[in-house]
């Protein structure tokens, strides 16, 4: 495994109608360092709400296993309904590799998750596509066969002990699957009629497993059997495509639900053709199509390609006029507007890194400080300060490095020029991290408070995001004044024409720690845990005098040295 792998996770969750649970479960996701939320695709008819998310693989699983324990507090499946099958309040759980890691590797990562979530959260896991080892249960439909009422019988059955924790299901929180698999476009085709039946049979024709071979009446029939007693099926028309037919009662129209396991094999143009194939033989039309979730641009851009070449057009023109010729060709905006922005993962992963604040222009930066909106703040532009102090210093380290005479000081500058680049990108990480803490503290407080109960939960997650937003501030102050060390000695021994810069790095920390220190006390007042406040306090002003005390006999050399 390379060093910046990259694994997506793909969970599905058993809720598409309470906004504020979704919310809290993405929550828990983005507060973890490392990684990035891609895409929340909620469904109401389904009941269920898909995340993307990318990242390291060990920051991956972390907010994985935090999402999952989320929503095993929040979504209590004996009383969830909805269209898509499932059996746990966290249905699925795949993780996928991106980059920099290889599919084997990315299974060892799910049976790491798999066992924390077992012992943890007392929730039973079963493995699948990759990371499980027992071919007749890598199927995801295969286990999920019954489905949650059934599953208090069937997790008893010695063939379906789960791979992870006890045989018993929980009633709350129900059982998990989690695995590795490869990128997977989930895909709904569009019929005009409002059959279920209609629809199933169109998606047997087409899915991988096709359908029960009958005498006689392909419905009614008796189920033709080998030598053996098994099913015999009569293979569908797609390879590594997974389909069922249900009614969407938000849309008021069937659909053909498709897995593309692997987009490879069967892409999303050949996968709409065949339906369309087979829903007119059967007297039905196709109307368009939906996407949930992400799909890759190569995908897009190949249907785009391919249905231009039907229209025995040049395939020559730009990347947008190729997915514009996907999304109409394929129906994928008839339901819902299609936004590439946000449906197509390297059009996201863009999209979400430049709406960082570290991402923007000095301008730009600039301008959204001064806007209307509250954040960013004070904790922002104190985080920010803190990381060009250290830009400063590095800078002076590394002039040092290079300077023509020095050459036997070159490993003390540059260790230093590398402490003072560690510094600053985790400074830079914390002028964001401060936003987001700001931003979930207002967001707990538009949380419900009608009943009892969710004046609780509303009251916890406040505190929770509070004291949230006192430690990261807390944490400026702690990263920011371990730049001084740099600093004393970059203004001792470094390049004397570039000791005033050392100075101004000096005067960025200080202002940064004091900044931060406002923050932390600010956050602090609104606590109802004051033993954790008043703790938190006292030693934000420790650290603070010592910062000051430091900064500013640092200072008084430097303005010695240049009078």
């Amino acid at each position: 495994m390379e060093k910046n792998a990259i694994i997506e996770c793909v969970p599905n969750f058993s809720e598409g109608t309470d906004l504020s649970v979704i919310k809290q479960i993405t929550d828990s996701i983005e507060k973890v360092e490392g990684v990035m939320l891609l895409d929340v695709d909620p469904g109401k008819a389904t009941n269920r709400t898909v995340v993307t998310f990318v990242g390291h693989p060990d920051a991956v699983i972390e907010a994985a296993f935090q999402a999952i324990k989320t929503a095993s507090l929040l979504i209590d499946m004996s009383k969830h309904t909805g269209e898509h099958p499932r059996m746990g309040a966290t249905d699925v759980c795949p993780l996928i590799p991106v980059s920099g890691i290889s599919m084997d590797e990315t299974a060892q990562y799910a049976h790491k998750l798999a066992e924390r979530v077992s012992k943890e959260l007392s929730i039973p896991v079963y493995m699948y596509e990759y990371a499980q080892p027992i071919q007749s249960r890598k199927n995801l439909s295969v286990i999920r066969a019954g489905e949650y009422e059934g599953f208090f019988d069937k997790i008893k059955l010695p063939e379906w002990k789960p791979d992870y924790g006890q045989a018993i299901m929980p009633v709350k929180s129900g059982a998990t699957v989690i695995g590795a698999r490869d990128f997977l476009i989930a895909y709904n085709v569009n019929l005009n009629t409002t059959s279920v039946r209609l629809a199933n049979s169109v998606a047997f024709d087409v899915r991988e497993a096709g359908r029960v071979k009958r005498e006689g009446n392909p419905i009614t029939g008796k189920v033709v059997k080998d030598n053996e007693g098994n099913d015999v099926r009569i293979p569908g028309t797609l390879k590594a495509v997974k389909a069922i037919g249900w009614f969407i009662e938000e849309y008021g129209i069937a659909q053909i639900s498709m897995n593309l396991i692997n987009y490879k094999i069967t892409s999303v143009h050949q996968a709409f053709d065949e339906v369309c194939r087979s829903a007119q033989s059967r007297g039905l039309r196709v109307t368009g199509s939906e996407l949930v979730g992400l799909i890759p641009l190569d995908a897009l851009i190949e249907a785009g390609k391919y249905y231009l070449q039907k229209q025995k057009r040049s395939i020559g023109v730009s990347e947008k006029e190729l997915i514009h010729i996907a999304v109409k060709s394929l129906g994928l905006d008839e339901l819902t507007p299609f936004d590439p922005d946000k449906k197509i993962i390297e059009y996201r992963m863009k999209k979400a890194e430049s709406e960082k604040l570290i991402n923007m222009t000095l301008r730009s930066f600039a301008d959204e400080t001064a806007s209307e909106s509250p954040a960013p703040g004070g904790g922002s532009i104190s985080a920010y300060t803190g990381a060009i102090g250290a830009a400063l210093g590095t800078m002076v380290a590394n002039l040092s490095a290079g300077k023509r005479g020095w050459e036997e000081h070159i490993t003390m500058f540059s260790a230093a020029a590398e402490t003072g680049q560690q510094i600053k990108d985790e400074l830079l990480l914390l002028v964001d991290e401060d936003t987001r803490a700001f931003n979930k503290i207002m967001n707990a407080f538009g949380l419900p408070k009608q009943t009892e109960e969710e004046k609780k939960h509303r009251t916890a997650v406040i505190e929770a995001e509070t004291k949230h937003a006192c430690e990261v501030p807390f944490q400026v102050m702690q990263v920011a004044y371990r730049t001084l060390d740099m600093l004393e000695l970059m203004i001792e021994k470094g390049n004397p024409n570039s000791i005033t810069d050392a100075g101004v790095g000096v005067l960025c920390i200080k202002t940064a720690v004091r900044g931060a220190y406002f923050n932390v006390s600010v956050n602090a007042q609104g606590l109802k845990d004051r033993v954790y406040a008043e703790d938190i306090k006292q030693k934000a002003s420790i650290l603070l005098a010592e910062n000051h005390n430091r900064a500013d006999a640092l200072l008084t050399k430097v303005e010695a040295a240049i009078k």
